[in-house]
Parts: C-alpha cells; sequence; structure tokens
C-alpha cells in the first residue's frame, strides 16, 4: 500500500476543471476515453466459454466444516463450466499476509478457497475470486480509522447487521489501497481468470475526512446535505461518486491484469435506469457481466429477471451476461439459509434464459441445510448443457426497443424515480408481454445509428431528461423510417434534468407545451373517435364500439401544433363526489389524448398523460391494449414472430449460428404478479409464426424442452408450429439448411 493519501486526493482533485452542471451523465472524465481502449475491450478471451455457472459464498466457519467433495460432485453433475469461490475482503479464507486482512478463526493451517480452486480446475472450470470490501473489523478500525465510513452527523459507522464490524469508505485509502493489495495477493497466489466484488460501491454517502477533501477538490464544493439532484453540490456529486467508483475500477483491473493479462476486474454493478453507475461506461469496460436480480420480493412480475438481461445487454451489446439467481427466499428479512419453491425458481430462470442470460447459482453457505433446491438446479442446467447450442445467441430478431435513462432517473426521478420513471418502464413492459409483441432495451446513452440499425420503433416510457444531441438522433430515427411511441414528459427536460419551455421532440410529437402539468387527476377519461377512418383506427383495435376508457393519473398541458387526428379526446375531470353529482359536465374536450404524426415514412405516438404509469398501478386492460396499438401502429410491419392461443408469456426470437429460436415463457399462474410458485399451470396449446429472414431456409424444426420434432406447416414465407402445452419454458428451434 504506496499510494499516500495526499497523492489520492490531488489526483482526484485533477479533474475538478470539468464543469458540474453541463457534465453529461456520460461524459465522465477527460481519461476515460483513452482507459477504454484496453486489452479488455474487443478480446472476448476465455469470457464468453462458461454458458452455467456456480457460486459459493463461504461463511466464515465453513473451512474444516463443509464438504468439498460434495460441491465438486455436484458441480461435475450439472456441467458447471465456471465457478465465483469466495476468497477475501470482510474475511479471507486462504492465508493471506496482507496485514489486517482478517482470516477466518476456523482457517487455521488450511487454505479453504485455494483447494476448491484446484478441484474446479481439475474439472476444467474457469474460476472467479469473489471479494467483499463493505466492512472491517475491529483491528483495521483502530489503526485505520480513515478507512471507516462516517454518517452526515459525523459519526464512524458500525455494521447494521453485525455491529462488531465497521462499514468502510469506498472511495477512500480503504479500497484504492488496502483491497488493491489483497486483489494483487489473491491474483499472485491463485491466478484465477478474474476478481468479482460484492458491496464495493459504498454504504451510502460518506462524510469522512477524505470524501469532504476530494469532493472539494473536484468540485469547489462541500459534499451535500440534500438528494434534491438540481442542487449544484448534489449535480456535482452524482457525477464525482460514479467517476472515482469508475477509477477504482480501473485501478484494480490494471493491477489484476499487471499479474495475469488473461484475467480482468469484474464489479458487481449495473442494472437499469436505476443503477447509480454508467450502464454505458460499464459497458466498455467489463468483458463480462453478471446480472444480480436474484429472485422476487413483494409484487416483483417473473418477467423482471428478463427485463434486467435486456437492460444489461443494451450496453453489453454480445458479451456474455450470467444471470445470478439465489435458491433462498429473497425478501427484505434476508432469510439466507432459506430455500426457495422448486417452481418459483424454475420459472424465475427460464425467463432469465430466454433473455439470454447465462445461469448463475449462488448459494450462501457450503453448507447445505435444505436439499430440496438441488436437483431442481441439476434439472435446469442439464437440460441447458443438452441445448447449449442453442442458447448462443448471437443477435435478437426482435424489432422494437423500449428506452431507458439512467439520466432521466437520477436528475428528474432523484427520490422519486422509481415512482416518476420506473413504474412507466414497468407498465408499458407490462403492456408488451400482454401483447406478445418481442422487443429489446436500449440505452439512452447509444440512441445512434449504429445502435439502432435493427429496430423499426423506439418507446420512450416517460424519458423526460434528453440532450439535445440525443432528441436530434431520435428524430433522425424517425426521418430513416423508425417509429416512436412516447408518454407524458418525455424531452420536456435536459439531460441536467433542468425544465425547458419547450419538448425537445415538440416536432415529432405535433404537440407544445402548454406551461403545466395537471395531476393526480380524478375521474377523467379519454373518448374515441371511432368513424376517423383511415389506419388510425388500427389504433383501437380491440375496443370496437367502447366510447371511452379511463385516463391517465397525471397530464401534460398541450397545444396542437401539427396535423394529428383525434382519434383519442380528453374528457376533462369531474366531480367523483357525491354520486348525484358524478356527470360530465361539457361536451367539449380537454384536446387530444393521443397525438398520432407521420413524419415520411416514420410514425410518431404521443400520449401527454402517465398512461403508462397508470397502467402499472392499475392494471387496466384498456390502457394496456391502447399501448400495444400504438406501438403496431407506429411499426408499422408485420412482426418477426406471432403467437397465438390464451395465457400469458414472455416472447423472445433469436437468431444462432445455424439457427432461430423463439422462447416461450409460461407466466400464467395466479402467483405472477405475487410470488412465490406454488405450481405451474399448463398453458393450453400455443401456434408460433416465425417470419423467415429473407435468404434463410428453414431444414427442421425441435422442441427443446417437450423433445422430438415439432409439427409445422409452411405459409409463403412463414413457418407455423404447434406446441400443444408449456409447463415452465418451450423452446422451438428452426435449423437452417447450410
Amino acid at each position: 500500500m504506496t499510494q499516500s493519501r495526499r497523492t489520492f486526493v490531488k489526483q482526484v482533485g485533477g479533474v475538478a476543471a470539468m464543469s458540474v452542471l453541463g457534465a453529461l451523465w456520460m461524459t465522465l472524465d477527460a481519461e476515460g476515453a483513452q482507459a477504454r481502449v484496453g486489452p479488455t475491450v474487443g478480446n472476448p478471451g476465455w469470457y464468453d466459454r462458461p454458458m452455467r455457472w456456480a457460486q459459493l459464498a463461504f461463511v466464515e466457519d465453513d473451512p474444516g466444516n463443509y464438504d468439498q467433495g460434495f460441491w465438486l460432485d455436484y458441480f461435475k453433475r450439472i456441467h458447471a463450466d465456471a465457478a465465483c469461490l469466495s476468497a477475501g475482503g470482510v474475511v479471507a479464507f486462504y492465508p493471506t499476509k496482507v496485514p489486517l486482512h482478517y482470516r477466518s478463526k476456523w482457517l487455521g493451517s488450511m487454505d479453504t478457497f485455494g483447494d476448491l480452486v484446484a478441484g474446479c480446475r481439475k474439472l476444467g472450470m474457469n474460476v472467479v475470486a469473489r471479494t467483499d470490501s463493505h466492512a472491517c473489523h475491529q483491528d483495521a478500525y483502530e489503526q485505520h480509522p480513515e478507512w471507516i465510513a462516517v454518517d452526515a452527523q459525523g459519526k464512524k459507522r458500525r455494521h447494521p447487521s453485525d455491529p462488531s464490524l465497521w462499514l468502510t469508505c469506498a472511495l477512500g485509502p480503504y479500497n484504492f489501497e488496502f483491497m488493491t493489495s489483497v486483489h494483487q495477493e489473491i491474483m499472485r497466489l491463485y491466478m484465477p481468470d478474474g476478481i468479482f466484488t460484492n458491496r464495493w460501491s459504498g454504504n451510502g454517502m460518506c462524510f469522512c475526512e477524505h470524501c469532504q477533501v476530494s469532493f472539494k477538490a473536484y468540485s469547489g464544493l462541500e459534499l451535500p446535505r440534500t438528494l434534491d439532484p438540481q442542487d449544484a453540490a448534489r449535480h456535482a456529486y452524482i457525477l464525482w461518486n460514479q467517476k472515482t467508483l469508475f477509477e477504482l475500477w480501473r485501478l484494480w483491473n490494471t493491477k489484476i491484469r499487471e499479474i495475469n493479462p488473461n484475467a480482468s476486474y469484474i464489479a458487481n454493478a449495473g442494472g437499469g435506469a436505476l443503477s447509480e453507475l454508467d450502464m454505458v461506461t460499464i459497458g466498455e469496460l467489463a468483458p463480462t457481466l453478471f446480472a444480480d436480480r436474484q429472485g422476487r420480493s413483494g409484487t416483483t412480475p417473473p418477467w423482471t429477471n428478463g427485463k434486467n438481461g435486456k437492460e444489461y445487454r443494451a450496453t453489453m451489446g454480445s458479451k456474455a451476461i450470467g444471470g445470478i439467481f439465489s435458491v433462498g427466499v429473497e425478501e427484505r428479512y434476508r432469510w439466507k439459509d432459506s430455500v426457495q419453491s422448486g417452481d418459483e425458481i424454475r420459472l424465475w430462470v427460464a425467463d432469465g434464459i430466454a433473455n439470454d442470460l447465462r445461469p448463475w447459482f449462488t448459494k450462501f453457505n457450503a453448507k447445505v441445510i435444505d436439499k430440496r433446491w438441488l436437483p431442481v438446479v441439476e434439472e435446469i442446467y442439464q437440460w441447458h448443457y443438452a441445448n447449449e447450442g442453442y442458447l448462443r445467441n448471437e443477435r435478437s430478431l426482435a424489432r422494437v426497443g423500449m428506452v431507458y435513462s439512467q439520466q432521466t432517473a437520477e436528475f428528474y426521478g432523484g427520490v422519486n424515480a422509481r415512482t416518476k420513471v420506473e413504474d412507466a418502464a414497468l407498465g408499458f413492459y407490462q403492456a408488451m408481454i400482454e401483447a406478445r409483441i418481442p422487443f429489446e432495451m436500449v440505452h439512452d446513452g447509444l440512441l445512434d445509428e449504429e445502435h439502432l440499425r435493427q429496430l423499426r420503433t423506439l418507446i420512450l416510457p416517460n424519458i423526460a431528461a434528453l440532450s439535445t444531441k440525443q432528441c436530434g438522433q431520435i428524430e433522425a430515427f424517425v426521418a430513416r423510417g423508425g417509429g416512436v411511441v412516447a408518454t407524458f414528459e418525455t424531452s420536456l427536460y435536459d439531460e441536467a434534468g433542468v425544465r425547458r419551455k419547450e419538448f425537445g421532440l415538440a416536432s415529432l410529437f405535433g404537440a407544445s407545451f402548454a406551461g403545466k402539468v395537471d395531476g393526480p387527476m380524478l375521474n377523467s377519461y379519454l373518448a374515441f373517435d371511432h368513424s376517423a377512418g383511415g389506419d388510425t383506427t388500427a389504433l383501437l383495435a380491440g375496443l370496437d364500439g367502447v366510447p371511452r376508457i379511463i385516463n391517465a393519473a397525471n397530464q401534460v398541458s398541450v397545444k396542437t401544433t401539427g396535423d394529428t387526428k383525434a382519434v383519442v379526446s380528453i374528457v376533462p375531470s369531474y366531480p367523483d363526489l357525491p354520486m348525484e353529482e358524478v356527470f360530465q359536465r361539457s361536451q367539449q374536450t380537454g384536446g387530444p389524448g393521443v397525438f398520432l404524426n407521420k413524419h415520411g415514412a416514420g410514425r410518431v405516438v404521443y400520449f401527454p398523460g402517465d398512461i403508462d404509469r397508470t397502467f402499472w398501478e392499475v392494471l387496466n386492460v384498456d390502457q394496456g391494449r391502447l399501448l400495444a396499438n400504438a406501438v403496431r401502429w407506429a411499426t408499422a410491419e408485420d412482426a418477426p414472430v406471432e403467437v397465438t392461443g390464451q395465457g400469458v408469456l414472455d416472447l423472445a426470437v433469436w437468431k444462432q449460428k445455424g439457427s432461430m429460436t423463439v422462447h416461450l415463457v409460461n407466466l400464467t399462474n395466479p402467483m405472477m404478479m405475487k410470488g412465490p410458485v406454488r405450481e405451474i399451470i399448463a398453458m393450453p396449446p400455443q401456434v408460433v409464426r416465425l417470419r423467415v429472414p429473407k435468404g434463410e431456409k428453414v431444414s427442421r424444426v425441435r422442441l427443446l424442452v417437450a423433445g422430438g420434432d415439432g409439427v409445422y406447416k409452411r405459409e409463403g414465407d412463414v413457418i407455423a408450429v404447434d406446441v400443444p402445452s408449456i409447463g415452465v419454458h418451450e423452446v422451438v428451434a428452426f435449423d437452417l439448411a447450410t
């Protein structure tokens, strides 16, 4: 640990010239572009090889008390080809010599980590070492109090779960010096394929002396005492925090690769709009990544695992992504030695596999207490191994992309990001699931032509914060013939979360901002004009004869500026009590409830209301149908795959080398929106119609779960396949003639 605290502060302060409020979310530091052009980028190395991962997260008394032979035999039976094994950090499971690196009291003269690494390598497995840097022991606290996280009142922070431990500051010498030494020692002793760190990015905001000095050097400001992203200090802190964490990532990666050029640092980081670190930068830094969404809690739907995979792939591209799932119950009460129901595990993992996540089970405590999960994971992994060739996807064939925006969540949503931003995405996602429209996720930092080339339509679920450049990219997408469906305050704010006088996409919407946002509104409706005629009637498909449906709860006040057709009009709120007064006061409408516009070959739909967020709150079937119809109208082309039959399913369509696959995940279950699943309710027969791309020819159709060949017929360029029934998951595989 040679780097001094003063040197470190000086390095951080070297970027203070960055404009705080003018800095884009994606533009993190000047040296970042140079750092990204490294050997981990564009060099897959071993990273694409593993398809099935196993993780053992040791607890302190595992050394000498767990059965290593049992686990190696299990890894072999399930065809696991990579393992993540606990090495050090909070507790060392090897004979460390780094000062203050706490060794397990049960370790003695053993090398629990090293012995299991050797056993896995004999099985031909890749091995990644796991570390955890979020806490330290009393001796470290006494000798290095500067390592400890400090709260806003200036008090050192004890661990909330284990008061004998102290929480560490992620942004200072504990990580940059001490954990760097730990990682170097692990690499020198065992040469693992990489190091993966849990809880490396902090325990909430830290007010230690180091953070105060470093942030002041960066921004010229004091650490913020507010969470308001429009506060100058808070805005600067958001940028400084992630910039420092990316510096830490690059430091660890550099030190690891100096010892083992074929290894790298792989952070436990990333996800969707609510993630604190920029996913575009993560996608450039990480040679592979592991999506740590371990299971359901509360009212989480099972398709959330697939959503997480889509969000990662939006910036990771074709790089391999592992989908971490827990075999235990994932609730806020932290029952870490629990066991999840078998069907809950099956459904959660199936949705991840359907969306290109490579399964990774994690087991806390290497001593098996409840064995019920073991045959479940074995069944999943053996099927995955048998069909591996059909699961090495090259690209999605979906033509619709749903945008997610970290800058919108951070700078517009702030502490209310989950309700103001994420709920809109969840509502639109649910509507697309119910409509059986295959789609991908798109990061708003990658709206250039190259990344959007395969897509026909973009969905913007209240993507409120967009830069002028991003608005220009969306306009160019429409000019090339693309479709857009946008809702509520999309583009009304710039990338820093500052409200504009006008929508950034006003020219596409055919609508002008009238200066206010109404809501929550009670008893408002959307009235339909079924006589409008033309192709606009497609917007009301499935709503024939319906005069009106419920409106969104919140709405932007707008003025019409284009030639939009008023197929849907707003019925303004009127009293909902007393019952005698519940009647519409005037037949005059409040303007268009949906704006439909054509721009050359492109089409744009704009909802001034937060209909997607409202749909997520109330799950009104009419609203979901209207959202799906808007996507179909904007897309204006035949879908790559259509599936007909009763039930709710998650649908994904993929191209592999020599094949195409359609994944059907059965979500038809009374516990779909509130797990865990008790039993699987089989879906009735389905018909899958795949539109075969020009130049390709299907030679055989297989059902990978039911087994055997599928019954199919050709209908021009469409292959129609009968799927008798679906339990958890079915994969229809189309072999292509060579």
